[in-house]
């Protein structure tokens, strides 16, 4: 079960401003409280029901489910009446259409709570007084998991539920971004982790499932309400604490008054979901606080890159989400190089996997509109207008995302940094593929040339060649080797490299290797190791070839 929150003396932060569109005077409604008497009587009703993932998508179809993962309902809503009033039904029309229902109706599907306790809880509220009240659902309960668990997850209700603007302080739910990290982030066993910016603790949820104690940390005090009803329904114990990025665990959070920092704790991993939009520092625009945190431009993104090195452990990784601008003229790469070079960065090895990027103007349509504001109106050219002038003000070209992995080495040595660009599809789940780089790339940072040709190499299962040629030509003009699983990469290689993985059965050495394929091409041996060294590399650094005996999953893919 979580733990009452602890708030860190020194979190005091501007309030947000309202939507455009919200009633200033509206407040937020409570998170739901789950008493321990309910626990498993509402775990045990939603499980009944078939509220789970599998569940929901048997009872609404494929088509039904995914449009309402685009925001649609009415789909949904077209099943649900041809299903009539079974538990299931009844569930996914409170939770996920939004229906006000029946005392009775909810009798029936929560046979264990009832509709009371559903009240007691703060699951619903009633709608009007009398004989024929009706309940409405006060909070987003939607069920998650993944290969090994069933969750629910409770948030604020979105807009497309309520017809109505989000509010500042809105609790966001499983979305887009948490999925990704969730699916991204390395899962060994480890003792402490630390989730920061938990929201309502999707990555919580997972880190609790492979760690020995969890700490969770938010500015937002309902954001940890919702985090602690969820621990609780989850049955999982968390360690909440309220405050500003490290503040609540020991480390500076923007605020330099003296005394404000104390020794930071250590963790064996840190995942994090950070409110990393760069959002206009204008007092007269909407500010939401799941996603904004309060800096200009990427310094959120910066303070928690700088501030996250102190509280790694020795071979302590954290695995977070970001956004970050280019200038004018330069290339995505540069941030991370002033940011790496930063003393507070030294020694961390750095895995940055740029995945896409926006124009200035694409990327405020999207915010825009994720502020529940539609083209065409003047809230969405207001909103997009300040958004451009903010970007022109630093001369910025685009803004790109990416999952960003730092790992503290468990002795001092140099470092390594991989700036990597991947914008094409990948695997999923890529959390052990990226355990597995973030292994081969530790290895290859003190290997040498020498070590590494007389390493015997294992080319992995998923690994195939392709030959183009034009027709009626005796030689390929382009060889690749492509990756079936993990980044899909996709290597171009000439005859000898290629002749060298054909043979990496792990029988052969690469000095073995490298010497007949001089022979065959009449090469210098020590030319071509050299030649091939740097695509060898590479090949070792993404999971196209292993070392012998490491065990042949390793380039299977992450496991399902």
């Amino acid at each position: 079960m979580a733990r009452s929150v602890r708030t860190a003396s020194d979190s005091a932060a501007t309030g947000p401003r309202a939507p455009a569109g919200a009633d200033r005077r509206e407040v937020s409604p409570p998170a739901p409280v789950l008493p321990a008497d309910l626990v498993e009587p509402l775990r045990a009703d939603l499980a009944a029901a078939g509220f789970t993932v599998d569940g929901v998508a048997d009872l609404l179809g494929p088509v039904a489910s995914a449009a309402t993962r685009r925001d649609r309902l009415g789909p949904a809503r077209r099943v649900l009446d041809r299903a009539g009033a079974t538990p299931a039904a009844t569930v996914v029309r409170l939770f996920t259409l939004g229906d006000a229902l029946d005392a009775a109706r909810l009798d029936a599907a929560f046979p264990r709570v009832c509709a009371h306790g559903l009240e007691r809880i703060g699951l619903v509220r009633r709608t009007c007084g009398g004989p024929d009240t009706l309940l409405r659902a006060a909070c987003d309960l939607r069920p998650y998991g993944d290969e090994e668990h069933t969750w629910w997850v409770a948030s604020d209700l979105a807009e497309v539920t309520t017809g109505r603007p989000l509010l500042p302080d809105h609790v966001l739910g499983v979305g887009g971004a948490s999925l990704t990290l969730a699916a991204w982030t390395p899962r060994p066993r480890v003792g402490r982790v630390l989730d920061l910016g938990t929201g309502c603790g999707v990555q919580a949820l997972h880190a609790a499932t492979h760690s020995d104690e969890l700490v969770a940390t938010d500015l937002s005090e309902r954001a940890l309400a919702f985090a602690a009803f969820n621990a609780a329904l989850a049955g999982q114990h968390w360690d909440l604490r309220q405050g500003d990025l490290f503040a609540p665990v020991g480390g500076v959070s923007g605020d330099d008054r003296p005394g404000s920092a104390t020794a930071p704790e250590r963790f064996d991993l840190v995942v994090s979901n950070p409110p990393f939009v760069i959002t206009p520092r204008d007092a007269d625009l909407p500010v939401f606080e799941y996603r904004d945190g309060g800096r200009e431009g990427d310094a959120l993104v910066e303070s928690f890159v700088r501030g996250v090195g102190a509280h790694l452990a020795p071979d302590g990784v954290a695995c977070f989400l970001a956004d970050w601008e280019t200038r004018a003229g330069g290339d995505w790469r540069d941030r991370w190089r002033e940011w790496l070079d930063t003393p507070e960065c030294a020694g961390l090895d750095a895995w940055v996997l740029a995945r896409e990027y926006q124009d200035p103007a694409e990327y405020a349509e999207l915010w825009a509109r994720d502020g529940g504001h539609l083209p065409g109106t003047p809230e969405f050219d207001v909103l997009t207008s300040a958004w451009l002038d903010d970007f022109e003000s630093r001369d910025v070209e685009a803004v790109w995302f990416g999952i960003v992995l730092l790992h503290r080495p468990e002795a001092e040595r140099s470092r390594w940094v991989d700036l990597d660009e991947v914008t094409g599809p990948v695997d999923s789940p890529m959390g052990p593929y990226l355990a597995s780089g973030l292994a081969a790339r530790t290895r290859l940072h003190t290997t040498s040339d020498e070590q590494l040709f007389a390493t015997a190499w294992v080319a992995a299962p998923d690994v195939t060649e392709e030959r183009h040629a034009r027709p009626g030509d005796p030689d390929p003009s382009v060889i690749l080797l492509r990756q079936g699983g993990g980044l899909r990469r996709a290597i171009q290689a000439d005859t000898a490299l290629s002749a060298l993985v054909s043979v990496c059965d792990g029988d052969l050495t690469g000095d073995v290797a490298v010497t007949a394929i001089a022979a065959l091409t009449d090469e210098d041996p020590d030319e071509l190791r050299r030649r091939i060294s740097g695509p060898l590399r590479r090949l070792v650094a993404d999971g196209l070839l292993v070392p012998a005996g490491a065990g042949e999953e390793a380039g299977e893919g992450p496991e399902r």
